[in-house]
């Protein structure tokens, strides 16, 4: 398994950059509490699986075997890391405000955060290009994507976990220009940074 350090930073920043999963998650917490923010939580994580099963497995096999689909793959996730971070940077501050009046039903609230997750272009085109770059084709090409899956999957519980709880504490902040303002700042230099490092990566 190449660079697991880097992936679970990559992958941190990815989860903890404000979208519509973040959203719901606040949202969630400031109308119901925390604990009804559980099922929505969990529904974002095992999206996260389906989404990885579905987008990145064939491509991941395809990279370990092709040097040209690894070039391929290498700078267009590169390109899109880059244009996140530039869109991130320059995008007007996150609105969190109230905007869900449903049931907050475990079930429910579980089908919702899946099917978000699975329409969340982020997270399609982070295991379509970027997450297969992780993949080292001399070893267990299935257990290597069970671990990276299952830590992305681990690192969206534990930062939306964070995200409900610090919404309880930190409303008037996250609520604020400035708040907003700096996760954009700081998620997009990060993303563009990552792409940066990506283009520069190596077979």
């Amino acid at each position: 398994m190449r660079l697991y350090p880097l992936f679970i930073l990559m992958a941190t920043i990815t989860v903890f950059s404000p979208g519509p999963g973040v959203l719901m998650t606040l949202t969630n917490s400031m109308h119901y509490g925390f604990r009804h923010t559980i099922g929505g939580i969990f529904g974002i994580a095992f999206g996260a699986i389906i989404v990885a099963s579905i987008s990145a497995a064939g491509v991941g096999v395809l990279v370990a075997t092709s040097a040209l689909a690894f070039t391929i793959l290498k700078y267009i996730g590169a390109a899109y890391l880059t244009y996140l971070g530039w869109k991130l940077w320059r995008s007007p501050t996150f609105e969190f405000g109230i905007t869900s009046k449903n049931e907050a039903s475990f079930g429910g609230k579980f089908l919702e955060g899946l099917s978000l997750q699975m329409t969340n272009p982020k997270v399609i085109f982070f295991f379509l290009s970027v997450f297969p770059q992780f993949i080292d084709r001399s070893a267990n090409y299935s257990a290597q994507f069970s671990i990276l899956v299952l830590t992305y999957s681990i690192l969206v519980i534990l930062i939306h976990c964070f995200y409900a709880v610090l919404s309880r504490h930190a409303t008037q902040w996250l609520t604020s220009k400035s708040g907003g303002r700096m996760i954009n700042k700081l998620g997009g230099a990060t993303f563009m940074c990552f792409g940066a490092a990506l283009a520069m990566a190596r077979r």
